[in-house]
C-alpha cells in the first residue's frame, strides 16, 4: 500500500529547499506559565502547612513528633511536607500543557495528588510509628484541597483572558476533508479560551478550496497537501496540526505524518469527529494494533447515580439551612405586598417525561397564566418554542428583585429532596415545549432538570432556543461530578452578575 498520495492543486511544485519551521512562541508562553504556576503552587502549599501548623500548636517554632526514640520538630515535619506535596504535584503532571486551561483533568490531577500523598504520609505513620498529630492533618489537607483548587481557578481565568486577546494561544494547521476542516475552524473560534486558533488548512479531497472563512479570524488560508507538510507549517506559523475525518490518508498515511511532526517537533492532535461527547465517556483500546475509541452510554448507574444523589440531597440539605432566612423573608415580602399565594406550582416535565409540580416563589401577579396569549407579541425569544420578555408586565416589584437574584427559586431545594429535580442538570420543561420535541432534543430527559444548569452560567434568558438546546444536551452526554461542581460554583457568579436574570 503506498503511504500517502500527494493531493495538490494544478500548478503547485514543491520547493528544492524546505523552508526553515519558526521558532513555535507556544513553547515561550508555556514555559513563563508553567514557572509561574509552580511558583504558585508552592506559595499556596507552604502558606497551608504554615496554617496548620499554626492552628494546631500556636506558631512555628510549637510541636515535636515523637518517633519512639527521639523527637523531630513539627517545624521540620512541615518543611517536609512542603517539599513532598511540592514534588507530587509534578509527579502527577498537573501542569501539563495538555491539561491546563481547559478541562476537568487539571483538577482531577491536582487533588489526586493531594490524595496520593496524603495516603502516603498516613502508610509512612503506620509503619514507623509515627505519632503526627490529628488535628495537624485534619486542617492541612481539606485546606490544601480547597486552596490549590482556587488557585488554579485563578490562573485558569487569566489564561482564558489572555486567550482572548489573543495570547497565550496554540496555532492550529487543520488536515482533513474541506467540510470537516471548516467545521473544526469555526467551533475552535468560538470557544477562544481553549486556546486554539486555526492559521491554515490542509484540505484532502478532489474538491480544493482557496480559504476558510472563521467568524472572528476571517479568510485562513489553504495549502496543498503533499508528503512533506513542512511547507504549510512553516508558512502557517503553526506548532500544531489537527487531522479530521482524515480517511483519505489511510493508517500508514496518518503514521508518516506522525513521524514528520515528531522530527518538526509539532504537536499532533486528532478529531474523531463524535459531536458533543468528550471527558469520561471516550476511552482509547488498542484492538489489533489499531486505537479504538469506545464511547460510553450517558447513563447514571451504580455509584455514580448513588454518587450524584448524595450530592443532590446534601447540598439540598445546606442550601436551605443557609437560605432559610432569605427563604423567610422572601415569603412575607410576596405575602404582603400582592395578592395571591406565597408559592407558584406549575408542571413541569422531569426524568423520562414524568410530569411533577415545581415549586417557586410567585414573581408574578395571580393571572399571570391567563394573560400569557395577549404578550405572545412580546416575545424576545430567538425561535424555539421559548416564551421570553424582557421587561413582562406580568412581574410584580417584589418578583423582579426575586428573580434578579434568582431567589424565586430556592424551594425548588424542596422538588430535589424529593428526588424529582437535581441540583445541575437541563432546563426543567413545559408540556407544550416537550410536545415540539424531536428525538434530538427528547434527550433532555435522560436525566433529571436542575436548579443551576450551563445554560444558567453561559446567559440564562439571553440564550437562544437553539443555545439552549446545544448546552442540555452537552450536559445530558458529558456528566461527571466534576462538572456538577463546576457549574454550581459557576452559578454563584451568573446570580451576583445577574446575568440574564429578567
Amino acid at each position: 500500500m503506498a503511504a500517502v498520495t500527494p493531493l495538490q492543486t494544478s500548478g503547485f511544485k514543491a520547493p528544492t529547499a524546505l523552508p526553515a519551521i519558526p521558532k513555535s512562541l507556544r513553547a515561550r508562553w508555556q514555559q513563563g506559565y508553567g514557572n509561574w504556576l509552580a511558583a504558585s503552587d508552592i506559595i499556596v502549599v507552604t502558606g497551608v502547612v504554615a496554617a496548620a501548623h499554626i492552628l494546631r500548636f500556636g506558631n512555628v517554632t510549637s510541636g515535636s513528633l515523637w518517633t519512639g526514640s527521639a523527637s523531630i520538630a513539627y517545624s521540620a515535619v512541615s518543611i517536609a511536607i512542603i517539599l513532598a506535596w511540592t514534588l507530587v504535584l509534578a509527579i502527577y503532571h498537573t501542569r501539563a500543557q495538555q491539561v491546563i486551561g481547559a478541562g476537568p483533568e487539571e483538577f482531577r490531577r491536582v487533588w489526586t495528588a493531594t490524595l496520593g500523598m496524603f495516603g502516603v504520609i498516613a502508610v509512612i505513620s503506620t509503619l514507623f510509628k509515627l505519632e503526627i498529630a490529628r488535628g495537624y492533618l485534619a486542617i492541612a489537607f481539606p485546606l490544601g484541597l480547597l486552596a490549590l483548587s482556587v488557585n488554579r481557578h485563578v490562573a485558569r481565568m487569566y489564561l482564558a483572558a489572555q486567550r482572548r486577546r489573543g495570547r497565550f494561544t496554540t496555532a492550529v494547521l487543520a488536515v482533513g476533508e474541506p467540510i470537516s476542516v471548516t467545521l473544526l475552524a469555526q467551533s475552535l473560534s468560538r470557544r477562544p479560551a481553549d486556546g486554539y486558533t486555526v492559521v491554515g488548512a490542509c484540505t484532502l479531497g478532489g474538491r480544493q478550496l482557496e480559504n476558510i472563512v472563521v467568524p472572528g479570524l476571517g479568510p485562513v488560508p489553504v495549502f496543498p497537501y503533499a508528503d512533506d507538510i513542512r511547507h504549510a507549517i512553516a508558512a502557517s506559523r503553526a506548532d500544531t496540526v489537527a487531522l479530521t475525518s482524515a480517511a483519505e490518508l489511510g493508517p500508514e498515511g496518518i503514521r508518516d505524518l506522525s513521524w514528520q511532526l515528531e522530527k518538526l517537533a509539532v504537536d499532533l492532535v486528532v478529531s474523531p469527529g463524535i459531536v458533543d461527547v468528550a471527558g469520561p465517556r471516550l476511552t482509547v483500546r488498542p484492538v489489533a494494533d489499531l486505537p479504538l475509541i469506545h464511547v460510553d452510554k450517558p447513563q447514571y448507574q451504580g455509584a455514580k447515580r448513588f454518587q450524584k444523589r448524595a450530592f443532590d440531597v446534601c447540598f439540598s440539605l445546606l442550601a436551605l439551612l443557609a437560605a432559610s432566612p432569605i427563604m423567610i423573608a422572601a415569603a412575607l415580602a410576596v405575602k404582603l405586598t400582592s395578592r395571591g399565594p406565597v408559592f407558584y406550582c406549575a408542571e413541569r416535565i422531569g426524568l423520562d417525561g414524568t410530569p411533577f409540580r415545581m415549586i417557586k416563589f410567585r414573581s408574578m401577579v395571580v393571572d399571570a397564566d391567563q394573560r400569557l396569549a395577549e404578550l405572545t407579541d412580546l416575545n424576545d425569544s430567538v425561535g424555539g418554542v421559548l416564551f421570553k420578555i424582557r421587561r413582562d408586565p406580568r412581574v410584580t416589584r417584589v418578583g423582579r428583585i426575586l428573580r434578579r437574584y434568582s431567589i424565586d427559586e430556592l424551594p425548588q431545594f424542596f422538588n430535589v429532596l424529593r428526588g424529582e429535580m437535581s441540583v445541575v442538570g437541563p432546563r426543567p420543561p413545559l408540556a407544550c415545549e416537550v410536545e415540539t420535541y424531536d428525538h434530538r432534543v427528547r434527550r433532555r430527559l435522560l436525566v433529571r432538570p436542575g436548579i443551576t444548569g450551563l445554560w444558567q452560567v453561559s446567559g440564562r434568558s439571553d440564550l437562544s432556543w437553539e443555545d439552549s438546546v446545544r448546552l442540555d444536551l452537552s450536559y445530558v452526554e458529558n456528566w461527571s461530578m466534576l462538572s456538577d461542581l463546576a457549574i454550581a460554583a459557576k452559578t454563584v457568579g451568573a446570580v451576583f452578575c445577574r446575568s440574564g436574570a429578567y
